[in-house]
């Protein structure tokens, strides 16, 4: 049985992490004082709409997003697709596609615009960059994962954008799933020492003592190896799944090989300092995970804007 990580689709999960992450940016944004501008020149009863446009050729993310930040900035608010072009998360659209529309209070919407531009230009950046790197290896049997190394806060929205892009989610917390690396085996004052395949058969032992043995079956057990020799010994306890940390493309290829002799039903996932322009020779290797800590933290924010429309 392979076993795979949990998937982050919309939930309501991501919907209570994005009502804090509206709570923040209204604190930072009008504190306990209101937008001075808005309150100055526009009047209170004054309404209006405006529209939501991409600026740049881009995977859409967040749109699922949008009700629900505009809502908690201003209930006054209401937010329109476009049906037109049957606009939704992970569609690829061209430059000046209109996402949607607000419509509601004039000072709601100017104090919703830049929380929203900023949310929604984020997650398509990420969706965006996760879609070059799944198209570059396109033709492979590997996938493309994304990481931990997420923006505080905001782990499950970016690795929902991650899956709008084409991308899977390695796992979403250290809650999730055993993942044994390098500082887990020497560690302390005393630098209490395991060998990788020490460490797995202890985690596994650990599971089924909590969890139980069915229970435990279905708990992910993952551990980095920095060489060869180390992946050898792992494979003899069958870890789930085996990071191979900063290999070249011949040691990768050489783990698969391994792997394949062995007989043993052990995913093999390739790390470290992955590249768009190093990306396809990796997973020609034959590895069938590549985990891109760049999806998220690298990813450039996509060009939104918001125009008046009335």
């Amino acid at each position: 049985m392979i076993k795979e990580f949990y998937q982050n689709e919309w939930n309501e999960f991501i919907e209570q992490d994005l009502i804090r992450l509206v709570s923040l940016a209204l604190d930072e944004d009008i504190s306990v004082i209101g937008d001075l501008t808005s309150l100055a020149l526009i009047p209170e009863v004054t309404s209006g709409g405006a529209s939501v446009a991409i600026r740049e050729d881009a995977v859409v993310a967040g749109l699922l997003a949008i009700p629900t930040l505009i809502n908690a900035i201003n209930s006054s608010l209401m937010w329109e697709s476009d049906s037109a072009t049957e606009i939704e998360d992970g569609k690829f659209v061209k430059r000046g596609t209109q996402l949607g529309r607000i419509t509601g209070s004039v000072r709601g919407i100017l104090m919703a615009e830049r929380p929203l531009l900023n949310l929604v230009g984020r997650l398509i950046g990420i969706a965006t960059l996760t879609r070059k790197y799944v198209e570059a290896i396109s033709g492979t049997s590997a996938k493309i994962y994304d990481t931990r190394k997420t923006t505080l806060g905001w782990r499950r929205l970016e690795k929902y954008a991650v899956r709008c892009g084409g991308g899977q989610n390695h796992r979403t917390g250290l809650y999730d799933a055993i993942l044994i690396k390098d500082n887990h085996l020497a560690f302390g004052q005393e630098r209490t020492i395991y060998n990788p395949a020490e460490a797995v058969s202890k985690a596994k032992e650990y599971l089924q003592t909590r969890f139980g043995n069915e229970a435990a079956s279905f708990k992910i057990v993952e551990v980095e190896v920095d060489n060869l020799e180390q992946f050898a010994q792992v494979l003899t306890v069958e870890p789930d799944i085996v990071l191979l940390d900063n290999m070249t493309p011949e040691m990768l290829r050489k783990a698969v090989e391994m792997r394949n002799h062995a007989g043993v039903n052990v995913q093999l996932e390739a790390s470290g300092g992955v590249r768009l322009s190093t990306v396809k020779a990796i997973a020609e290797s034959g590895v069938e995970r590549i985990s891109v800590g760049a999806l998220t933290h690298s990813a450039t924010s996509i060009d939104v804007g918001l125009d008046w429309t009335n």
